[in-house]
Order: structure tokens, then sequence, then C-alpha cells
């Protein structure tokens, strides 16, 4: 089965400690998340799988930006996720160059007003593999809206964060309706 794995937001912003909206750094430190996400991307390099990583930002000077949004409202004000920001780098310790692919996503969901459908569709991918920072966010979002969309949903859960362990274990336990929670070595195997 054509597999696709898609890492999300494992940006400086959110996942390192300098990062300015990095709720889930502890998290993603304690639970080696960008060691794991690393593994992931070594994996699907090696089974030939698309691997993409898709992270959430705003073109310069922020055109694309949601000033109403309660999450992304102040944004601009405080100069977060504006393209070209030290902030929308990957985090310094992820291997960001083995990903085929970076998507810049103008919204919590990957799917919405990016170019990751028509490259999943391009390589005929039937199955997705999930990752990333924010579980409660970012995971939930493309975990639904890849059901949805008729691919089998898979999520690495040991290389996803939130804010806290309680956030992330509820996170997990919704999407188990439309999702099935793997680990590495089951990524492995697949």
């Amino acid at each position: 089965m054509n597999t696709a794995f898609i890492g999300l937001d494992y940006i400086v912003e959110i996942t390192h400690p300098d990062g300015k909206m990095a709720a889930a750094a502890d998290q993603v430190r304690e639970r080696s998340v960008i060691e794991k996400a690393n593994r992931a991307l070594t994996i699907a390099r090696n089974k030939g799988w698309l691997s993409v990583l898709v992270k959430v930002g705003f073109e310069q000077g922020y055109p694309n930006h949601p000033a109403h949004s309660r999450l992304f409202g102040k944004a601009r004000e405080a100069g977060l996720l504006e393209a070209g920001s030290a902030g929308m780098a990957f985090h310094p310790e992820l291997d960001a160059e083995l990903a085929d692919m970076v998507i810049v996503k103008p919204r919590v969901n990957a799917f919405y007003g990016t170019g990751l459908e028509p490259a999943l569709r391009a390589r005929r991918v039937e199955r997705v593999v999930l990752a990333g920072v924010s579980t409660a966010m970012a995971i939930q979002s493309a975990a639904r809206d890849a059901h949805d969309r008729d691919y089998e949903v898979l999520i690495l859960e040991e290389a996803c964060a939130a804010a806290s362990e309680a956030d992330h274990r509820d996170s997990i336990r919704l999407l188990d309706t439309v999702a099935r929670v793997v680990t590495l070595e089951e990524l492995e195997a697949l």
C-alpha cells in the first residue's frame, strides 16, 4: 500500500524551548519526540515512502493571517510564524533534509490551503502516518481530515507531544475512532 509519512509542526516556535508558542517543548524533550521523528523519516526514506514535513506559518507581511482567530489572531503583532523568521525554522535536531517535501500551512489543518492533497494523490497514497506537535491540535485536525478523505490513518504516537501528557493521552484516546496508533517498530514492519 502506498504510504506517506507526514510530520507536523516540528518548528522552533512550537517545539523548542526558545519558541514563543512552545507550550509543548518540555514534553517534546521528555518524550524524545525529535529523535523519534528522525527515526520515522529514516524509515520512510528506506521504504521509499513519500515523506512530508508540514509547518504552520504565514507569508511575509501576513496577507494570509486570520486576525480574528483565537489561536493565531495575535501572531502578526507578536511577530510569530512569519515566513523566513527564526521561529519557523525546523527544530535544530530534526533531520529535515530526509523529507521529500516541505509544505507551509496557513491554519491548524495540514490539508487546508496547501498542496498536501495533490502531492498524496500524485503518488497514489492510500495510507498516511501522522506525527507531530501538538497532538491536541495539528494531529487531531489532520487525522480527522485524512480519515474523511478516505486515507487509512496511522498515528506514530511516540513522535507526538502536547502541552501536557494528559492532553496528549486524551487526544490519542479520542482519535481511536478514526486512526490506528502505531509504534516505530510497527512502522518498520509495515
